[in-house]
């Protein structure tokens, strides 16, 4: 690590810790040439998640985006906007273990997924969505799935 003073590469660390509620590592060094005292921040390097779209076109993972479908899904609903965010974090954790690159429908089932534990009329409208519904024996299809997935878990 360079000095910031003399930028000399010889500095030592003196004291470690964590710090942002354990992503980062906090370093205090010392310039052994100038002797100044600097602090640097050690952090994870996120790689970008890219999805693809089902007409080949990819785009960066936008976390509000999922928001935002989720929200609409659940408005008027008893779900806080608290659960919204872990469910978006759980839904961005589940696409980054598939790689950098997921496709969109990775991402569209684990959103349908994780709504069907949190709401079911949440689930239904946003899987009406994201699957296309254009008539209401879609969505009888689709409760008849919900009913058999809760009794199966049951």
């Amino acid at each position: 690590m360079l000095c910031p003073s003399c930028r000399a590469d010889d500095t030592k660390v003196i004291d470690s810790r964590l710090a942002e509620e354990g992503n980062a590592i906090r370093r205090r060094r010392h310039c052994l040439q100038c002797s100044h005292r600097f602090t640097t921040y050690e952090r994870l390097e996120e790689l970008p998640l890219i999805i693809v779209k089902s007409s080949g076109n990819r785009e960066s993972f936008d976390r509000a985006k999922v928001m935002s479908g989720v929200q609409a899904a659940c408005k008027g609903r008893p779900v806080s906007p608290e659960q919204i965010e872990l469910l978006s974090e759980a839904v961005e954790d589940d696409a980054r273990l598939h790689g950098n690159e997921v496709s969109s429908a990775v991402v569209g089932l684990a959103v349908l997924n994780r709504l069907r534990e949190l709401d079911e009329v949440a689930y239904l409208r946003f899987a009406s969505v994201y699957k296309n519904f254009d008539a209401a024996g879609d969505f009888a299809r689709e409760l008849k799935l919900l009913q058999k997935l809760q009794s199966n878990k049951g």
